[in-house]
């Protein structure tokens, strides 16, 4: 049965959460990488920031258990179980998205599977996220 066809409250996709070993680290990477801000949390156990129209958040939750995942995926390896998409414009928004991330601290991934429509970089916590050229 679809939302719309039972009397209940609207869903809406709040925030997507991000393991990690170090909130406030990755929670700066981001907010360098898109220029959003803090919303909430102490930095230590949960940090979230806000895209700049308040429609969307990503959170950074710590687990000092975190193993980062392998990318491209390897049998035995931990595995990636999400990632990212930001979308840019063009080709030469993609090449100014991978530079600002790389100066960031992203790192570049050796594969890449999407042609010249994506790059795949991984953050400094080790999660994979990609530019796509939509």
């Amino acid at each position: 049965m679809y939302m719309q066809e039972i009397d209940a409250a609207p869903i809406r996709l709040d925030a997507v959460v991000l393991e990690c070993r170090d909130v406030s680290a990755l929670g700066d990477f981001y907010m360098r990488l898109l220029g959003w801000q803090r919303h909430y949390g102490n930095g230590e156990t949960w940090l979230d920031i806000i895209s700049p129209d308040g429609g969307v958040k990503i959170a950074f939750q710590n687990n000092p258990d975190y193993q980062s995942p392998v990318w491209p995926e390897a049998a035995d390896k931990q595995q990636m179980t999400a990632h990212l998409d930001f979308a840019v414009r063009d080709k030469e928004h993609m090449r100014q998205a991978v530079t600002h991330a790389l100066d960031c601290g992203a790192m570049l991934t050796q594969s890449q599977y999407g042609g010249d429509r994506w790059t795949t970089l991984i953050d400094p916590a080790g999660h994979p996220f990609c530019f796509v050229i939509w």
